[in-house]
């Protein structure tokens, strides 16, 4: 019998994380291999025309398992019976704004979209934020979804905790697989603290230079966007769409008891405020996510955190004067 399809909405949808992202999702790997996907894709009225240009690709590339493919700049429409939701589209910081300025400007986009998702969604819609601050994008379309139960919205934290594979497989010479118990705590910017503390590869404990650890590799890998765009001349959009899918995926599918970081509304864990969008060490389990408990925390992890979680405290404040 043929899988009912999963609905689900792509904001941003003209964008280049959209385009590397649409075509992965429609290809079976987040969902998998055999389960059908309805595609809307939602993007603001100047760029309604160029979204209708990627459905246009998406429906020539003859994927056997999209079920349909929509177009609107409705976020009602978009998220009507939404099961799934990518909400890549956000507005970056101009030239001159402060970040309580950027804040100001997504607060209005992501209340919109919370307040479309907590009237129109589907009673297990998961929701990825990708657009950035994501963690305090989500904080706001989190509290614009007073329905909607909290662990329903995510941010993406994925791609810190890819990058951060991807560096410490290259110092060890072995395959990012190879590693297990990584995590990259707090926020998706630069107190961001990929923490290396209960690593291991076959078992074994990771041992690398303290030096190279603390003055490279943690400052590295919360930069790395920047780095791309200064090699590349553009935005890492496909290493973003790449982590996207693996954070939907491993939410749907589960991680078979292997950690990854996943950006989750905290109830209290480890000393973080209730309600922020915090990095935390987790598994995917029966379609959820399940915090890692009980680590133990020395001085620096500490102060690392504790960093991460005055940042968000501070942006989380700036959101709450938009409702």
């Amino acid at each position: 019998m043929t899988k009912a399809p999963v609905n689900v909405v792509v904001t941003g949808a003209a964008g280049n994380i959209a385009y590397s992202l649409l075509w992965r999702i429609a290809d079976g790997d987040v969902f998998g291999p055999d389960t059908p996907v309805n595609l809307t894709l939602l993007e603001i009225p100047a760029a309604v025309r160029a979204a209708e240009g990627t459905a246009m690709e998406l429906s020539d590339s003859a994927l056997p398992l999209i079920s349909g493919i929509t177009v609107t700049d409705s976020a009602s429409l978009a998220f009507d019976g939404a099961q799934a939701a990518f909400l890549v589209g956000a507005k970056p910081r101009g030239k001159g704004e402060s970040r309580a300025d950027m804040l100001s400007a997504n607060g209005k986009i992501f209340i919109g979209q919370g307040q479309a998702i907590n009237e129109n969604a589907a009673d297990d819609v998961r929701v990825l934020v990708v657009g950035n601050p994501a963690n305090t994008n989500a904080y706001i379309a989190n509290k614009a979804a007073p329905d909607v139960p909290a662990d329903r919205f995510n941010a993406m934290m994925r791609l810190d905790h890819n990058r951060a594979l991807s560096m410490l497989a290259q110092k060890l010479e072995i395959w990012p697989n190879d590693i297990e118990r990584l995590v990259v705590w707090g926020n998706h910017g630069d107190t961001q603290f990929p923490d290396i503390t209960y690593a291991t590869v076959d078992g074994t404990p990771v041992q690398v230079d303290r030096t190279w650890y603390t003055d490279e590799f943690i400052p590295r890998v919360a930069k790395r966007g920047a780095e791309i765009i200064e090699v590349r001349g553009k935005s890492s959009a496909a290493s973003a769409a790449s982590a996207a899918v693996d954070h939907m995926r491993d939410w749907v599918q589960g991680t078979a008891g292997k950690w990854t970081t996943a950006a989750i509304p905290s109830t209290g864990q480890y000393g973080v405020d209730e309600g922020l969008v915090f990095g935390f060490p987790v598994v995917g389990e029966n379609g959820a996510w399940e915090v890692v408990e009980k680590l133990t925390l020395d001085d620096e992890q500490r102060r690392r955190v504790d960093a991460n979680i005055d940042a968000l405290k501070q942006e989380a404040a700036i959101a709450d004067e938009l409702f």
